[in-house]
């Protein structure tokens, strides 16, 4: 991925997050906060699944 990608990629799971505020950063720290977005993201889908389903 390019900068502009990782960037766009951000953006699409952080909202909040300006391209032009993320522009400042470097390509390394972008990756960086774009896998820890895609860890929480990660997370918090695993813990709307439940452990057991019961079967009728």
């Amino acid at each position: 991925m390019n900068k502009f990608e990782i960037i766009e990629e951000i953006n699409r799971l952080n909202t909040t997050a300006s391209i032009e505020f993320l522009s400042q950063f470097s390509d390394g720290e972008l990756t960086e906060y774009l896998e820890h977005l895609k860890a929480v993201r990660h997370e918090d889908l695993t813990a709307m699944v439940p452990t057991c389903v019961p079967f009728n």
